[in-house]
């Protein structure tokens, strides 16, 4: 019993394995944890299985079997999913995977995007290195109105 590559701590047979063998994930997190997988066994057929239509036209087999012989897979790690369930159409995946080619490590950190084509979960995109929103902060002035919306001071209401 091998443990999948994914990082579940579950077996393969009962995690990522039977997603790579072309049974439909039911998520689009469980279909970004096999493409991972895929990588890690070098799985061409389910990498491209898994590919929208439009992401299918640029992927090129032998680039990606070149690449599987150099890469060593450290690890996955799925920092934040929105959407993507069993009863959406669309849903997006962050994750960091750590990879070794050659001598040097890399982390690879990607916010994926995924769409259901004839029911099944594909990847449509990504965006490489996402930030997070800017959070803004201001400073109000003791003598400012109150953020609360009171129409006091806010050195009366909650600046007290």
């Amino acid at each position: 019993m091998t443990e999948c590559p994914c990082g579940s701590a579950k077996p393969l047979e009962a995690c990522c394995g039977p997603y790579i063998d072309g049974a439909p994930a039911p998520t689009a997190e469980a279909t970004m944890r096999s493409r991972y997988s895929a990588h890690v066994l070098g799985n061409v057929d389910h990498l491209l299985a898994t590919l929208s239509g439009d992401q299918r036209a640029d992927y090129s087999r032998e680039d990606a079997e070149k690449a599987f012989s150099d890469t060593k897979w450290l690890g996955l790690e799925i920092r934040k999913t929105d959407q993507g369930g069993e009863g959406d159409e669309t849903g997006s995946v962050e994750f960091v995977a750590r990879y070794r080619s050659g001598a040097q490590q890399t982390a690879h950190h990607e916010l994926s995007f995924f769409t259901r084509e004839d029911g099944r979960w594909v990847f449509a995109g990504c965006e490489m290195n996402p930030k997070a929103a800017t959070v803004v902060v201001q400073k109000v002035g003791r003598n400012a109105p109150c953020p609360c919306g009171s129409g006091k001071k806010y050195k009366k209401c909650c600046g007290a």
